[in-house]
């Protein structure tokens, strides 16, 4: 493609893989007000005196350049490769892009680090406590590269975060609201969202939280869940589960000051399940593939953490935080009573080696097992 974006949260590394990637890149960053001014009001002579190809950091915040740069895709076609853009706000981003750039750009999300490539980096296997460790510090690149504690990275992210897209974006008066409502959204990780009981913990209006819960997706830090149904359209309208995308900034936001702290918590279950979802996530968006990923869940409460549709096929996942896990087949055969020719496989994941969570998936189910090997690594 003429044009390729790169969007994800603030800090995961979108701007250094770039520029590791294709060193030779005129760069300009419209986080700095003067260009991001010159860029929307005289954006063609902006792109000229820029040159391509080229990186241009945080575009959302010019959004009148998306047109010319059409202008010059079109008039240089068949060239490829002509801008890398990248943008930490999702929404706007993509409203340029579709206004503008539809059929010019490839479009790819970039996440914090997975585990497995933690595991590729340090030659360590994500279980045990080692998977405890890196749950709790998250993913996101310059603890490892700079050694920054984490507490002191995140109290900055959160901080730098609130004051320069929270207030731009929500039109946040009171900064503190926000704080408070991120670290209640926190506590409830791996839970069905409920507006009105975060409103009023929060101490504001229910439209007030929907507006925050959007701020919180655009900008990548959470990811609203919907529940699996036989009629898709029910999907929309169901309660939707809340993750947080990075549960090192999760467990920051709780106040878990530790490793050991996370053991002991309350929490350690719904951050595990928040942290296989995120491998989940990360799993397909590093290889630029479409998911779809509910959870099951029936009147009687008997559910499945997720399901991962592939075509007409589906397969199930349980999570357990346990030494020695037992799987509840009560959801799987709920699940198994409404499909019951279009299950693959079922897993359980736990923080056991994952090839024993998948010979023990496989005494409960006699068909074929997920590819583990695509999802977590070898």
């Amino acid at each position: 493609y003429p044009v390729c974006v790169l969007t994800g949260t603030r800090q995961v590394g979108k701007t250094s893989l770039l520029t590791h990637s294709f060193p030779q890149l005129a760069y300009a960053s419209l986080d700095v007000p003067y260009d991001a001014e010159r860029a929307e009001d005289q954006s063609g002579a902006f792109l000229e005196q820029l040159g391509q190809p080229c990186l241009i950091d945080e575009v959302q915040y010019a959004p009148a350049i998306f047109r010319s740069i059409k202008v010059v895709v079109d008039k240089l076609r068949p060239q490829k490769g002509l801008f890398y853009l990248t943008g930490s706000e999702r929404y706007q981003l993509m409203n340029g892009i579709s206004e503008s750039l539809a059929g010019r750009a490839a479009i790819i999300e970039l996440h914090s680090l997975s585990h497995r490539e933690l595991e590729g980096a340090t030659g360590r296997q994500s279980s045990g406590q080692q998977l405890l460790a890196w749950i709790w510090m998250g993913g996101y690149p310059a603890l490892y590269s700079e050694n920054i504690p984490p507490q002191r990275f995140y109290s900055n992210l959160v901080a730098t975060y609130i004051e320069r897209d929270v207030r731009r974006l929500a039109n946040v008066q009171n900064t503190r609201d926000f704080d408070r409502f991120m670290r209640l959204a926190a506590l409830r990780t791996g839970q069905l969202l409920s507006m009105n009981a975060l409103a009023a913990d929060v101490g504001v209006s229910q439209t007030t939280i929907k507006g925050w819960i959007g701020v919180l997706e655009s900008s990548g830090i959470i990811s609203l869940v919907a529940p699996w149904h036989t009629n898709r359209s029910k999907r929309l309208v169901k309660t939707p589960k809340l993750y947080f995308m990075d549960t090192g900034l999760c467990c920051y936001l709780i106040g878990l000051a530790s490793p050991a702290q996370l053991q002991g918590s309350a929490h350690l279950g719904a951050i595990f399940e928040t942290h296989t979802f995120g491998q989940l996530v990360r799993a397909y968006t590093n290889r630029g593939l479409r998911y779809s990923i509910c959870f099951f869940r029936t009147h009687d409460g008997e559910e499945v953490d997720f399901v991962l549709q592939s075509g007409s096929e589906f397969d199930l996942m349980e999570c357990k935080w346990s030494e020695n896990p037992s799987i509840n087949l009560r959801g799987y055969e709920a699940f198994a009573k409404l499909m019951p020719q279009s299950i693959r496989s079922l897993s359980l994941i736990s923080s056991q080696r994952r090839d024993l969570c998948k010979d023990q998936s496989r005494q409960f189910w006699n068909r074929s097992s997920i590819d583990w090997d695509f999802l977590f690594g070898p």
